[in-house]
């Protein structure tokens, strides 16, 4: 049975460790909220010790052809749009290998027409010999399509439900292959089995009442850590931010809530990663970083080719996701459009010093594929 099924079907009283969560998330008095920081720290630095693990976003296109009311790159948004060859992601990635990363992230739009399932497997296989890990957060896939992937050097996969209330999923993603609920709830079981071993989920905070969200995520990561246990499980908690469209939060999620739900995460499930990217102020993340975050990334840019500013002459608008004529009169403050605005602008060598302030060390790498005695050069590369 997968989640999507089991989800749809769970019915009776919230038992063992999802009750536990359940009574975390109900309104606590300040001392309360405390003494829950205070177990959550001392699990984490049980599990985790005082490292954090950094990495970084490449964003390879924001082409899509989803229309979703809430993201900047929905379809029939205005925007300047673009996709990286494999050359230019190859020059955004130097750019962070000389920042430090050597974990990285490649993020898309979903457009199988400029984000192919052969040009993620390119994309991987050029980076495979510079970094070690290396993650995707692409459109949903079967089994296996992910597994040419995999085999080219990808070992993590991050695909956030955006909300868990099917109603409310329904009525936000308007047009596209992501409007298909159960498709999407089901696919780190697909990642699992092409041989991921690190899997993300998330919901979008702020689309759904919290403490609901909240809860559901908490179940789906029962449920992976129960089925999907040869994977390390990552869960992130992202608010919504500035983006184009103007779509404005429905509910509250406030610094208050998301210290309770990641205090209630870190004593029910101890031995999950919580990632923490730079949506958050940089204050608020430093505190986060006290209380549960394992993982975090530091001066990212969600827009693509934002790092070194490659493709700008390539920038140009679709209309329901066709692309049209390049923009002329392209200059060096024209970029493509951000997925979303970040809120800690912190330079690496800032995030990298303010860590080591608090006592905790930042780790670059923690992974090689030398690990699973694969090879250093795949099929997957071959032509690249």
């Amino acid at each position: 049975m997968s989640f999507s099924s089991e989800f749809t079907h769970r019915h009776g009283p919230l038992r063992g460790t999802i009750a536990r969560f359940a009574q975390l998330l109900e309104p606590k008095t300040g001392p309360e909220l405390e003494a829950m920081a205070q177990e959550a720290h001392r699990l984490t630095r049980q599990h985790f010790g005082r490292t954090i693990r950094m990495f970084a976003p490449i964003y390879l296109s924001n082409e899509c052809v989803n229309n979703c009311k809430y993201c900047g790159f929905s379809r029939d948004n205005p925007i300047l749009r673009v996709t990286l060859t494999v050359d230019q992601m190859e020059q955004e990635a130097r750019y962070l290998l000389n920042e430090g990363f050597r974990s990285i992230l490649l993020v898309a739009g979903e457009h199988p027409k400029f984000v192919s399932n052969q040009y993620l497997r390119d994309c991987v296989a050029r980076l495979r010999p510079h970094t070690p890990s290396i993650g995707i957060e692409v459109g949903p896939m079967e089994a296996e399509e992910y597994e040419p992937i995999v085999r080219a050097g990808a070992e993590y996969l991050i695909v956030f439900q955006e909300t868990y209330n099917p109603e409310v999923y329904e009525e936000l993603h308007v047009f596209g292959p992501k409007k298909n609920y159960a498709w999407r709830l089901d696919c780190p079981e697909r990642g699992y089995a092409a041989g991921f071993r690190r899997l993300g989920i998330g919901a979008l905070f702020g689309l759904a009442p919290w403490r609901e969200e909240a809860l559901h995520l908490a179940m789906h990561a029962e449920y992976l850590l129960k089925n999907c246990w040869k994977s390390f499980l990552n869960v992130t908690l992202p608010r919504l931010r500035p983006a184009a469209g103007g779509f404005a939060p429905r509910y509250d999620f406030t610094d208050r809530d998301m210290v309770q739900t990641m205090c209630a995460f870190r004593i029910c499930f101890p031995e999950i990663g919580i990632t923490q990217s730079t949506r958050e102020r940089a204050d608020f993340r430093d505190s986060l970083m006290q209380i549960g975050v394992t993982m975090i990334s530091a001066a990212s840019r969600t827009e693509t080719g934002g790092y070194t500013g490659v493709a700008r002459d390539r920038l140009h608008q679709t209309k329901k996701g066709i692309r049209q004529a390049p923009i002329e009169h392209v200059t060096a403050d024209t970029n493509a459009e951000e997925q979303f605005h970040i809120a800690d602008p912190r330079s690496v060598d800032e995030v990298v010093a303010k860590l080591r302030t608090m006592g905790l060390e930042p780790v670059w790498k923690d992974w090689d594929q030398s690990i699973q005695n694969l090879p250093a050069s795949e099929p997957a590369a071959a032509g690249v």
